[in-house]
This record gives structure tokens, C-alpha cells and sequence, in this order.
């Protein structure tokens, strides 16, 4: 089994995640979110990469129950039902309802694995489990960090380290990219206290002027639950799963 790390959405080659379980990781916070939302009783998440089409699509099923929720540059959007906040979604107000969900990019990056052959959402607070459903799978297993506008970003990089090192906990004969061994090489330097992140990442730090400090600390917690969502792309929904 092989395991490579692609940094960000953008970076995702044609024919790449081919074949492969894809983890897909945008810990702050749309990854996190949909965690909490469907670990909260959301129905399902509809990912999508516009504002203007999840507006449309969520006001088409208004009647059906069905929320648009997301953000642009970490800012709730107006008109939107909820924001891209995990606290938000832990409260219930998503329970038995369909979010359709846009976010700067996280949902770009769901979007961009649907060729692969299973999607699982990941995040640190359910990292070990979903190395444990990607491991299950028997195949090859890529990363996928949705990262900052094009650009690596820290969190991603080190939580797709943990799931590396997850990984290959269950799988000695585990075989890492230069990529997934340098995700896991940062991912050492957190494994005391991922919370240092709060400090030492760019929009963590952005995201805590702003007034979501809350969301940040509850973002970088370590294995709180086992949900792992997987995103069904040939019904264009992610649903909770399990290991």
C-alpha cells in the first residue's frame, strides 16, 4: 500500500486519485464542520463551489428542509442558514436536514476526489479513525489538504502528517512519498500539543481576530470521535460512515 500527501486542491494531477481511498482535509474548519454536522444528525452535506449555487439549490428544496450553510475568507456569507462553524453545527440546528455547503476550500477539494474510488472526510478529531477506514480499504491511499487559496497551509499539513503515521501503525509494509514522509516529518513537531497550531498557523491565527476562537480550539482536538464521512459523489452527498 502506498500513502502520498497532495497539498492543496489545486495541486491534484489528472488521473492521480484514480484507484485510490482519498482523505480529504480541510481542518479549518469545513472538514471538522461536516464532522460535527453529521455527528450532530445532519441528514447529509451537499458540497458545491459557489455561494450563488448553493443559494439556488438550498432555496429549490427550501421545502424539503434543506440549509445552505459556508463561508468566504472565514466570514459567514449573507443570506446563508449557518456559517462554516463545527460549534455551529454541534448544537442540532442541522438534525435530520440537508446542508448544502461552500467554503473558500474545502469543498473544493471535495469536489476535486471525485475520480477517486472512496472519499472519507478527515480532520484531527477523527484522525485515527479515518486511517482506520482508509487502511480497510486495501488500496492506495492519498491525502488530499485543501490548503489556503492555492497554497500549503499548516494545518492541513501536519494533520495529513498524523494520518500518515496512522496509517502505517496498522500497515508495516506501508509505503511513503517523499510527500507523506515530509507531511509526517511536521506532524512530529505537534505530536505533544497539536493546539500550538492556534499560534503558529496563518489563518488559525486569522480566524482568532475574527472572532472564532472557539472554532480554532475545537478544530485542533485529537481523535473526539469515530465518525468518518464519506462522500458519495456518484449521488453528490457526503453521509456519516464509520471505520
Amino acid at each position: 500500500m502506498r500513502v502520498d500527501v497532495v497539498p492543496t486542491a489545486e495541486a491534484v494531477a489528472p488521473g492521480q486519485l484514480a484507484g485510490a481511498t482519498v482523505l480529504v482535509v480541510d481542518v479549518l474548519r469545513a472538514s471538522t464542520s461536516i464532522i460535527s454536522a453529521l455527528g450532530a444528525g445532519c441528514a447529509a452535506v451537499v458540497p458545491v463551489a459557489e455561494p450563488a449555487e448553493a443559494l439556488v439549490r438550498a432555496r429549490a428544496a427550501r421545502a424539503d428542509g434543506v440549509l445552505a450553510a459556508g463561508e468566504r475568507r472565514g466570514l459567514p456569507i449573507a443570506g446563508f442558514d449557518l456559517g462554516n462553524s463545527p460549534l455551529e453545527f454541534a448544537d442540532g440546528r442541522a438534525r435530520g436536514r440537508t446542508v448544502v455547503f461552500t467554503t473558500s476550500n474545502g469543498t473544493r477539494a471535495l469536489l476535486a476526489a471525485r475520480g477517486a474510488a472512496a472519499v472519507g472526510v478527515a480532520a484531527f478529531v477523527n484522525a485515527s479513525a479515518a486511517a482506520a477506514w482508509a487502511r480497510a480499504a486495501g488500496r492506495d491511499v492519498v491525502v488530499l489538504c485543501a490548503g489556503e487559496r492555492g497554497h500549503r497551509s499548516l494545518e492541513d499539513w501536519v494533520c495529513a502528517g498524523f494520518l500518515v503515521e496512522r496509517l502505517a501503525r496498522g500497515a508495516p509494509g506501508l509505503a511513503p512519498t517523499p510527500a507523506a514522509d515530509a507531511a509526517a516529518a511536521a506532524a512530529r513537531r505537534y505530536a505533544g500539543d497539536p493546539s500550538r497550531l492556534a499560534a503558529d498557523s496563518p489563518w488559525a491565527r486569522r480566524l482568532v481576530r475574527v472572532g472564532r476562537g472557539g472554532d480554532v480550539a475545537a478544530c485542533l482536538r485529537v481523535d473526539t470521535t469515530t465518525l468518518v464521512p464519506v462522500y458519495l459523489a456518484s449521488v453528490d452527498k457526503v453521509v456519516a460512515g464509520h471505520p
